[in-house]
């Protein structure tokens, strides 16, 4: 009796969880068949606790697994797809199949903030109906591998949201089923306009990246492909000396020969005792210069332009130096070409894939970058280098983006500004620590206490040599000396912005920019932005500078032909005794007043708000001198002020 009860009942109970069991599936895919546009979903698939065992539970890491689905059941080919995960438990992303990071990052990465991922293996997403439904060429899954801290089984840690990244699309709120999967409907913006139309089958280059990077194939067989790469400055105020530039390549191709730059490590060991060895046995591999999966390339130095087996590349061979295009258009472009090889199955001359987790930076003071996907554009055109009044297409292009970034707040500023005035007998130099500290500087000095301020002679002496200034002015003029003293500001570039004069019908200012590096600054560039007081500007006496036309508020400035050279820091003339002496540059500059012109020189408005040296934002002071016994000025004692300065700055 009871083994009929427990036969029948058990298998209807049977019965009964196996339609549960497959529900999610079904009821996944009859959303998805519901979805006109791109069906997202997020399933976490698994999940184990790690090592070590911890009694804080929310600093525990456990593994987990999971995958992304992109559908495309529009009526439109989904390009360069791109879907944002709302990552919110501290996650660490290990592994991701068909993906890259779309800022340009590497996996493996800390995601734990939400992140872009890119379709790096797929893509394009075509439609059900230019397909047949080929679930193949409409659908990529994305399988994750990574840690998660604070979230352990039989707890999920699914993410806030998800959402397509791509312009032009509309994502509602994600629908969540269950605990381990939820999923959201994106569909086309019908308010969306996009500015650039092309008639060929890709997307419209963009135009608003501080910096571009072309990847142009020019030359295609079916083992290799002869690749063509433009680097270009838009931005201004951006900048790189001795740039370096990294990419990954994707499916085990090789650098075989170069011409305009060069690898920084020239190794083909890992082809040797690689795939690529095996394969390519009649290959000589003591010519190929990089087997590494992310190489490094260099610029070529001016030496090698003319050189014929390395250089004859127009743009080339510039030490890597990329200035602003305001600054020479003909420098702020940099170009090389490459032989590379790939391996199957992709042995085609059509089937090109671009590499990805592009990253590019300079060095000594220069900003960070940070770089998208390449995206496939419409094919670039070249003048033909024979002469004749034609143009020569490439086979395929790629575009990256790469968008100055501001610094984390673990990096520190390169440079620091200080601040001086005609009104006040002090100098409030630059902020203690502006550029960073030693771990080992708090035992000596305070890396949080503002500044002593100093006597206008102290700028010109090391640091070091200013303990003794400092003592003194601080008792002249009956300052609190701080115990411990402040550290210094650690810089090797430091300013100084000292408002000269204020009359009626104008005012000046007086800059001086020091070097109390190692290096040597060719080409070196400076800016300052005043919200109020750049309209005024007339005329910058030592360099050359005017007003940028895309930003109306930045004052850009630059060495005269010839004065261009920001010299590194030098003995004194007895270095026994001497301090050393940094490399500087000066110039006075003139403003003038308008009759309805609101400024408040000596309030704060005669001081700029930002200052760049090499494209690098400089540490500002936190105050600005105060305005003791102020009285106005006659314009015959302005016009000896001025005379004064640039006599100072000639003797300097």
């Amino acid at each position: 009796m009871a083994s009929n009860f427990c036969s029948h009942h058990c298998f209807f109970i049977v019965a009964v969880l196996s339609i549960f069991a497959i529900t999610p599936s079904t009821s996944q895919q009859q959303t998805s068949d519901s979805c006109n546009g791109i069906f997202l979903s997020y399933t976490y698939t698994g999940g184990k606790k790690l090592t070590p065992n911890l009694t804080d539970s929310g600093s525990q890491p456990s593994r987990f697994e999971s995958t992304l689905t992109v559908l495309n059941n529009g009526l439109q080919e989904l390009k360069s797809w791109k879907v944002f995960v709302g990552f919110q438990h501290g996650e660490w992303l290990v592994s991701a199949s068909n993906v890259v990071l779309a800022d340009g990052r590497t996996i493996p990465e800390a995601v734990g903030n939400g992140t872009v991922l890119a379709g790096s293996s797929v893509t394009d997403l075509k439609t059900a109906a230019e397909t047949a439904g080929d679930l193949t060429q409409m659908q990529v899954k994305v399988d994750m591998v990574g840690t998660v801290v604070g979230v352990a089984p039989p707890g999920v840690p699914m993410p806030s949201t998800i959402n397509l990244a791509n312009d032009g699309f509309i994502c509602g709120e994600p629908n969540f089923q269950g605990n381990n999967e939820t999923h959201v409907c994106c569909t086309s913006d019908p308010n969306y306009k996009t500015k650039i139309i092309t008639k060929e089958n890709v997307l419209p280059r963009q135009k608003n990246g501080d910096l571009t990077i072309m990847y142009d194939v020019i030359k295609a067989y079916n083992s290799n492909y002869l690749a063509e790469v433009t680097i270009s400055n838009h931005n201004p105020l951006g900048r790189l000396d001795n740039w370096k530039l990294s990419w990954n390549w994707t499916n085990d191709e090789f650098i075989h020969t170069m011409k305009g730059a060069y690898p920084s490590v020239i190794d083909s060991s890992k082809c040797v005792f690689g795939s690529q060895g095996e394969f390519y046995k009649e290959l000589d591999f003591a010519n190929v210069l990089s087997c590494e999966k992310r190489p490094t390339i260099i610029d070529l130095p001016p030496t090698r332009f003319n050189d014929t087996q390395l250089g004859k590349i127009p743009f080339c061979c510039r030490n890597g130096t990329l200035l602003p295009p305001n600054m020479d258009p003909s420098m702020s472009i940099s170009r090389f070409q490459m032989q590379v090889y790939k391996m199957p199955p992709y042995l085609n001359r059509s089937n090109l894939t671009p590499p990805q987790n592009w990253g590019i930076k300079g060095s000594i003071i220069n900003p960070d970058y940070k770089c998208g996907s390449p995206i496939r554009v419409s094919p670039s055109q070249f003048r033909d280098p024979t002469g004749l009044p034609s143009n020569i297409s490439s086979i395929a292009s790629w575009q990256v983006v790469c968008n100055i970034t501001k610094s984390l707040k673990s990096d520190s500023p390169k440079c620091c500004v200080s601040f001086s005035a005609f009104y006040n007998d002090s100098v409030i130099p630059c902020n203690t620590c502006a550029c960073g500290c030693h771990g080992n500087q708090e035992r000596i000095c305070s890396v949080s206490k503002p500044a002593m301020w100093l006597p206008s002679k102290a700028l010109l002496v090391p640091f070091e040599n200013r303990n003794e200034m400092a003592h003194d002015w601080a008792s002249l003029k009956k300052l609190q000396v701080p115990n411990p003293i402040p550290c210094g500001d650690n810089c090797g570039v430091t300013i100084n912005w000292h408002v000269n004069t204020d009359y009626k019908k104008g005012w000046t200012a007086r800059i001086t920019i020091f070097n109390w590096g190692e290096t040597n600054f060719a080409d070196w560039f400076a800016a300052v932005q005043m919200d109020k007081g750049a309209k005024g500007f007339e005329e910058m006496y030592s360099f050359n500078g005017g007003l940028l036309e895309r930003l109306n508020t930045t004052i850009f400035m630059q060495g005269k032909k010839g004065l261009n050279f920001l010299v590194a820091e030098a003995n004194g003339l007895n270095p026994r005794k001497d301090p050393r002496v940094p490399g500087k540059q000066q110039s006075v500059i003139s403003f003038r007043k308008e009759k309805n012109d609101e400024i408040n020189v000596v309030g704060g408005d005669g001081f700029p708000s930002k200052v760049f040296f090499n494209g690098e934002e400089c540490s500002l002071p936190l105050v600005f001198p105060s305005n003791g016994l102020r009285n106005e000025l006659s314009l015959y004692t302005i016009m000896i002020l001025i005379l004064s300065s640039i006599i100072l700055i000639q003797q300097w």
